[in-house]
């Protein structure tokens, strides 16, 4: 059965249960309805209507279901088999600032107290709470005042009854003493100070083993190590601590009508943009990510190339068309090197897609298209979660929102389609998007003015104007 998507169906386009858009939350966008992308009539005729946007494959036979043919395997299916075979690195020490942005691999115990004494939460004064208990601003508490600690300094000293020590912060406090005037609460004496009110016992005083007891759990495996979780490690005094790695990914782009950036195409020649696009996009997963270029055209040297960085690598990413020509050499070369499977995917753009493990550590190898645009929507379909996989993430793929489509949008039958589209929060709440240009470009730079995708599932063949659609903000580092 066809499904269309309109104002009152908010379940048809997120729905199916996919793992590659499944999770929805709210996500801070522009408080700004997007701009219509369709032509614009002469000075004061009617506005022409935007086109709806089309989408490039032919519907598949039969019944529509990519299942319908053996030749075309869904999204879901293909997505499993990459994240069932990619490895998840051995965890390594690193010292704690370049442990950041990594996930803890082990439970790092305390064997320190934090604090380690009895210090002033604030600038004040130490004294007994039951000495300033009455004292309020017509009938001040006057104490005398026997010292000063400072942060840093051992101060042994102990207070009786009517005796004060002024203190700073995280200064230690002396024997006696369980609470902190804060020093705006006095005229600030410096021989005897007068309490305007008395706070209660424990105020503003950190006793030791407060934050941290020795024994206590400091960081635990599968926290991510961030700003706080470093502080805290160098707080109980951990140079390094053990993370899972980063995993390293080697990035390859094949074809004959390849030149580099630095190269001025001839005629039928291209740049290759794959290479520092999809490195890029590995970087910002969490990887570590190597560009090695264009792969050699000489049999000899392409295998010696492959296994080389088989070798330095724990996945591999090929861009290049899955066709007769330049990438048949490539799939030879990778077929010497263990079993590669390519397959159609039920998917618009990007359906030619590769997966195998190769050389004697199975190596998780994936093949993209070599068309950018299509080459980056199936780095985050498929290479982005198994990278958030390999870093021990729980949360694999990007969160998505429920967004009002400011314009008709149809899809071929069978097939997932993936636009490119702005999306912004509307003043009355909510999402709108609109996609970028016409969904049968494939053009670069209206590629890097889009801030998301828009998802439309295998079932549905319009979503009206006003209706519901998933999508996929694009958020660097997300």
């Amino acid at each position: 059965m066809v499904r269309m998507s309109g104002q009152s169906d908010s379940g048809n386009s997120g729905g199916g249960g996919s793992r590659t858009h499944r999770d929805t939350a709210q996500v801070d966008m522009p408080m700004a309805p997007p701009q219509r992308t369709g032509p614009v009539g002469a000075r004061g005729s009617t506005p022409v209507p935007p086109k709806p946007a089309l989408t490039g494959p032919v519907p598949l036979p039969a019944d529509g279901r990519s299942d319908a043919s053996p030749m075309v395997r869904t999204v879901e299916r293909h997505l499993d088999e990459i994240l069932g075979a990619v490895p998840q690195p051995d965890p390594i020490e690193l010292a704690v600032l370049d442990a950041q942005g990594l996930l803890c691999a082990e439970d790092v115990v305390s064997s320190r107290a934090l604090p380690a004494f009895d210090q002033a939460a604030l600038e004040g004064y130490a004294a007994r709470a039951e000495d300033v208990a009455t004292a309020s601003v017509r009938r001040p508490v006057e104490l005398a005042v026997v010292g000063e600690s400072v942060a840093g300094v051992d101060v042994p000293a102990a207070i009786g009854p009517g005796l004060a020590l002024k203190v700073s912060a995280g200064a230690m406090l002396p024997a006696g003493a369980d609470v902190v005037v804060p020093a705006v609460w006095t005229d600030r004496g410096a021989a005897r100070v007068a309490v305007q009110a008395g706070p209660p016992a424990g105020s503003y005083v950190r006793r030791t083993g407060d934050d941290v007891a020795p024994g206590d759990p400091a960081v635990q495996v599968g926290t991510p190590i961030g700003p706080a979780q470093i502080s805290l490690l160098a707080a109980v005094g951990r140079e390094r601590v053990l993370v899972r790695p980063r995993p390293r990914v080697v990035v390859l782009s094949a074809g004959t009508e390849l030149v580099d950036v630095s190269a001025t195409p001839a005629p039928g020649q291209v740049v290759d943009v794959n290479s520092y696009a999809l490195a890029a996009a590995a970087r910002d997963a969490g990887a570590d990510a190597y560009r090695s270029g264009i792969l050699p055209a000489d049999p000899r040297r392409l295998a010696e190339v492959l296994e080389s960085q088989l070798l330095r690598s724990d996945l591999v990413l090929i861009s290049g068309t899955v066709a007769s020509g330049g990438f048949d050499v490539v799939q030879e070369a990778l077929a010497q090197l263990g079993e590669m499977r390519f397959r159609q995917v039920a998917m618009h753009p990007g359906p030619a897609q590769g997966f195998g493990q190769l050389g004697r550590d199975d190596i998780p190898v994936i093949c993209v298209p070599g068309e950018p645009v299509a080459a980056l929507v199936s780095f985050e379909v498929f290479v982005r979660p198994a990278i958030r996989l390999m870093l021990g993430k729980r949360q694999l793929f990007r969160r998505t929102v429920q967004a009002i489509s400011g314009q008709q949008l149809l899809s071929p039958l069978g097939y997932r389609q993936y636009l490119h589209g702005t999306v912004m929060r509307h003043p009355d709440g909510g999402y709108v998007v609109e996609p970028v240009g016409e969904a049968t470009d494939a053009l670069l730079a209206r590629m890097a003015r889009a801030n998301c995708l828009i998802v439309i599932d295998e079932d549905v063949t319009e979503v009206a104007a006003g209706g519901l659609v998933t999508v996929m903000p694009l958020l660097l580092g997300g």
